[in-house]
């Protein structure tokens, strides 16, 4: 059985690709179920669960069966050719696997290093496997593994100090791109923690506007609120397009909520007064057509990258202890998976135990009820459990003393405890002679 990992993320595939397997909420459950079924049969163990974002989808397997199904299984996804797929996914089994996880936990292997917000979408992706029953013991006892690693590398380097993340890069880009910000127009789509922290992020720069737009009124007026801002519905976009000198969209919408046409339509009623648009969303939030249009700045997360890079430089010593860290981790976790290995073997050594004693214990009491006297009993039951007890082990040593296998004597001495034993019997021994010459 093994732990396996199988994924795309934005180091191997563009975002084209990445939104046609981006799953959504409910999507995510559907496909996770689809996975769990692919081999359940009663003599299997089968662990899934699928983390989802807009910069990696990858599906975390501890199973029984082949491997090679869930790889056929992914790259029929999402309705792109095989080779097209199969050129960007990347795998890895076991150790490396282990090391996969705590590595995007702790954000090293985000498109912003360092960046938190991976660990409560990990949360999440573990919630929702959970709830679904896919996640068993180990996958679970990894995630929590992986949670306790990165807040030991967040709270022991400085990989999270210099706010550095996709929402910082959107806002950064759009002060390079206007001169002052106190006197433009944000317009903020969706509702989640993204635009939130794409919200904080103008509000420190001075934005003289801020207008969200959501599904769900309620959940844009919350956030308005929040950033002093007015809430608006997704319906109501093409109305305030015109005003808006800044666009930055982050919805789970599986089809873009901004066409070509009504960016048209709001650029001739700006007189073709510029509007810089970010597209955060996987799949994309606005038509790809758009960039096509004069007077519009679009860029999406890919494009953001070059942006990220100019803020990492802090980052990558704390990135490097972090490394190390996580490989420390690594080792932690093998040791809880071979000790888990070994209860059986612990639990067939105490049955064993158990079957002695109440064999013993049986001709004991037997014994009392033929007329034995309760000494005699006691020696007959002492010295069967001693001898049945030290049995095999007494052969075991005796084989190895003749064939001079001096480690398996050496473990034999450490396991049974007979230095100490050694020790005690000496002491007890000078003791009776002290008291011997009194």
């Amino acid at each position: 059985m093994s732990i396996r990992i199988i994924g795309i993320n934005h180091k191997t595939a563009p975002v084209a690709v990445r939104e046609k397997v981006a799953f959504s909420p409910q999507g995510l459950i559907d496909k996770l179920n689809e996975i769990k079924s692919i081999d359940a049969t009663d003599n299997k163990t089968n662990e899934v669960i699928i983390l989802s974002t807009c910069n990696r989808t990858e599906i975390y397997t501890h199973s029984d069966y082949e491997f090679d199904e869930v790889c056929q299984w992914f790259l029929h996804q999402g309705g792109i050719s095989f080779e097209a797929l199969q050129q960007c996914v990347y795998h890895h089994t076991d150790k490396d696997a282990i090391k996969h996880v705590l590595r995007v936990a702790s954000g090293l292997d985000s498109m912003v290093l360092g960046e938190p917000q991976i660990l409560g979408q990990l949360k999440s992706a573990l919630k929702t496997a959970t709830d679904q029953k896919t996640a068993g013991n180990l996958l679970k006892h990894l995630m929590q593994h992986a949670f306790s690693t990165a807040k030991k590398v967040r709270t022991q380097t400085s990989i999270g100090s210099n706010p550095v993340s996709v929402a910082y890069a959107a806002v950064n880009l759009a002060k390079q791109i206007f001169s002052t910000l106190d006197n433009k127009t944000a317009l903020l789509i969706g509702a989640g923690e993204t635009i939130e922290l794409v919200g904080k992020h103008l509000q420190n720069g001075s934005i003289g506007k801020i207008i969200i737009a959501n599904r769900s009124i309620d959940n844009a007026n919350k956030v308005a609120n929040k950033l002093g801002g007015i809430g608006v519905s997704l319906q109501e976009i093409s109305d305030y397009l015109p005003e808006a000198d800044i666009v930055i969209s982050s919805t789970a919408a599986p089809v873009p909520v901004i066409g070509k046409g009504t960016v048209e339509w709001a650029l001739k009623k700006r007189k073709h007064k510029p509007i810089f648009m970010v597209d955060i969303a996987v799949p994309r939030d606005i038509e790809a057509e758009v960039a096509e249009l004069d007077d519009v700045f679009l860029y999406t997360v890919d494009d953001l990258q070059s942006v990220i890079e100019n803020n990492l430089k802090s980052r990558q010593e704390a990135a490097n202890h972090a490394e190390v860290m996580v490989t420390e981790e690594v080792e932690t976790f093998l040791g809880w998976i071979r000790a888990q290995d070994q209860m059986g073997l612990i639990k067939q050594y105490r049955s064993k135990v158990t079957a002695i004693q109440d064999e013993s214990l049986h001709k004991a009491k037997r014994m009392l009820n033929n007329g034995a006297s309760a000494e005699e009993t006691l020696q007959f039951l002492a010295h069967t459990l001693s001898n049945k007890l030290a049995h095999d082990a007494t052969v075991a040593m005796n084989k190895a003393a003749r064939a001079g296998d001096h480690k398996l004597l050496e473990a034999s001495d450490k396991l049974l405890n007979l230095s100490n034993v050694s020790t005690n019997e000496s002491q007890q021994n000078a003791q009776l002679n002290k008291k011997d010459k009194n």
